[in-house]
């Protein structure tokens, strides 16, 4: 729901109708920027409260956990976002969304592979039955007008493969853990990267107002900091699997919100995709016979 809530707001960015009502709408912000400042300022607001309510060990992890949530945060979240948005300006939001979410799948072939899941009939079909609902959401059998770049195919599919990489190895890691101390370092990585690619300096030349900073900072929020912290709770109770599968809700969640916040319009095939994914969301959800709680971790 967060993460569909911070793609209303960006939309509305975009198309200039944030506050457009009252007469000040906000100047567009560059996509880089919003994808550098949610994982910077959310990490700047986690670390601090962080040492001030449990101390410096809140943030220490072994070496080698240390620099798994290090490689986490660039090739799980920020590369997840970067790739999804390439996928978007060579393609179109729905080929980039429905390929993005084929991440299921992949989280499904590795837990196969390594022996900590089977294959059953339950689990194919969740995940075939929650990608074909996503197509139907965003039209991708209604429009009939695709721009079927190979740059932008291939970039949603590093999405969608960099998007099952943190399911995996966080799911490995919250289980052995404090969340909070993965999570903080998770969003140090990502937001080292980002410096590393734009400086500091070239954001304090675009002179961005009061407001625009004010609306950063809430979309830093609704967008990584809440969402993350959340979903990484999930990671300690779902196995990546249903993890992933339930995320499917957020594009579900966006064509809501979109509706009920930019009064856009859900059509019929809107409904019934709606209703496949949430179909496939309680389908996963459902325990396998003689199923065993998941003890091995998915990524060593």
């Amino acid at each position: 729901m967060c993460w569909a809530i911070s793609a209303s707001l960006g939309r509305a960015l975009f198309t200039g109708r944030l506050l457009a009502e009252e007469g000040r709408a906000l100047p567009p912000i560059d996509p880089l920027i919003l994808a550098q400042s949610r994982t910077t300022i959310s990490f700047l607001i986690l670390a601090p409260v962080l040492l001030l309510l449990r101390g410096r060990n809140a943030l220490v992890l072994p070496r080698r956990e240390f620099a798994w949530t290090l490689i986490i945060g660039v090739l799980g979240v920020a590369m997840s976002n970067y790739f999804y948005y390439l996928a978007i300006q060579k393609t179109n939001v729905a080929i980039a969304i429905t390929l993005q979410y084929t991440a299921p799948i992949w989280v499904l072939l590795y837990m196969v592979a390594r022996g900590l899941q089977k294959p059953t009939m339950k689990r194919v079909c969740s995940i075939g039955l929650a990608i074909l609902g996503i197509a139907t959401v965003v039209g991708l059998f209604s429009t009939g007008r695709f721009h079927l770049n190979a740059a932008g195919v291939v970039a949603a599919e590093i999405a969608a493969l960099t998007f099952a990489f943190y399911n995996l190895g966080g799911a490995g890691l919250v289980k052995r853990h404090d969340r909070w101390t993965i999570i903080v370092n998770t969003f140090l990585g990502a937001a080292l990267f980002w410096i590393f690619v734009n400086p500091p300096w070239k954001i304090v030349a675009a002179h961005y107002s009061s407001l625009q900073w004010l609306f950063l900072l809430i979309f830093a929020t609704t967008s990584i900091l809440i969402p993350f912290s959340l979903y990484f709770a999930g990671l300690q109770h779902l196995d990546p699997t249903r993890a992933i599968v339930t995320s499917c809700l957020e594009p579900v969640f966006s064509i809501v919100v979109a509706a009920v916040a930019l009064d856009e319009i859900v059509g019929a095939m809107q409904v019934l995709g709606i209703v496949m994914v949430l179909a496939a969301t309680v389908l996963v959800q459902v325990p396998e016979a003689e199923e065993k709680p998941l003890l091995v971790e998915p990524i060593e």
